[in-house]
């Protein structure tokens, strides 16, 4: 079956920060991928590995240290290409919408949930004042993100963490954007509210939109994800159906296999070790000095090649979670 066409099209993707004494800190390297419209990928790993790099890098929200190489298209635009007065009038909000990691904090304080839907309707649809405006704000909280109206009139630290999520995914719904970018959209939420968050995520993907679902909680990416990119010390090391990835025959690669058997419900077994620094990459796979696959060849880099970039991908189905 043909895939339809991609609403992002990442290709050779690397990022570095230029540090103060010359040296490099290299986030992302060579990163491609692509994501259609109605799919969900999740793009996990563990904390530091580059996920959120390189969402700042499809914003254009990078610090003024960093160099970025390849491309990240949506429709005939190329993100990394794109100047600033490009970014803030066609992209944010418009090609791009934002779920922020931390609403709180993507949220004015001192304005009410209201006032901000209404700023954001007047910039990205053109509706300017009076009841249409106002409509239109209602809309986007209650109609596109099951935020209560009632609530509507409150500022930030009035609402509890679902509801400051709720709000932050109306504004990022708001000018239609083709993609729906959440970085980290989980973080410090109970089960049971991150299991509500994602599922309404999920529900706001369609025929033309998808999501980018940037996350270390692997349980979160099980529910809702499509396919899954497993990233490890800068760069994607996995990319599979998550049908097959969280199920049968489970990840190929070696620390996307340990990602899964660190799990409560799986084997409950860490993975020994720790990840490399980025300023300090060895030139073959990463994850070598970590894994008791390894052998000499594993000191040249293994290019991704059939979703896995591993010189012994694993073969043997992975054991089931326990009931």
């Amino acid at each position: 079956m043909t895939r339809p066409r991609p609403v992002l099209s990442v290709e050779d993707l690397s990022i570095r920060f230029r540090m103060r004494d010359g040296a490099y800190v290299q986030a992302v390297s060579g990163a491609r991928f692509d994501l259609a419209a109605g799919e969900c990928l999740a793009l996990v790993g563990e904390s530091g590995c580059g996920k959120s790099v390189l969402a700042s890098a499809l914003l254009g929200l990078l610090p003024g240290n960093a160099e970025t190489a390849g491309s990240a298209f949506t429709g005939d635009l190329d993100l990394l290409a794109a100047d600033e007065r490009t970014l803030a009038r066609t992209v944010r909000g418009r090609r791009v919408g934002l779920v922020p990691q931390s609403p709180a904090a993507h949220l004015t304080p001192v304005r009410t949930v209201r006032s901000q839907l209404e700023e954001t309707v007047r910039e990205l649809t053109g509706v300017r004042r009076g009841p249409g405006l106002r409509a239109a704000a209602e809309e986007a909280a209650a109609g596109r993100a099951a935020f209560p109206i009632g609530h509507l009139d409150r500022h930030p630290h009035e609402l509890s963490g679902g509801l400051a999520q709720r709000a932050a995914t109306a504004l990022a719904l708001v000018g239609d954007a083709p993609l729906l970018l959440a970085d980290e959209p989980t973080t410090g939420l109970d089960r049971d509210l991150v299991e509500r968050t994602v599922d309404e995520l999920r529900r706001h993907i369609g025929a033309e939109r998808a999501l980018l679902l940037i996350t270390h909680d692997l349980a979160a990416a099980e529910r809702i994800a499509d396919r899954v990119a497993v990233m490890y010390a800068s760069r994607i090391v996995e990319l599979a159906d998550a049908a097959d990835f969280f199920g049968n025959p489970g990840p190929r690669h070696p620390y996307a296999r340990g990602l899964l058997d660190a799990l409560p419900e799986r084997e409950f077994t860490p993975i020994p070790g720790m990840p490399p620094e980025l300023g300090a990459l060895p030139a073959g796979c990463a994850f070598a000095a970590r894994c008791d696959r390894a052998t000499g060849i594993c000191g040249t880099r293994p290019a991704l090649a059939d979703g896995v970039a591993c010189h012994h991908p694993a073969t043997v189905p992975l054991e089931a979670p326990r009931a």
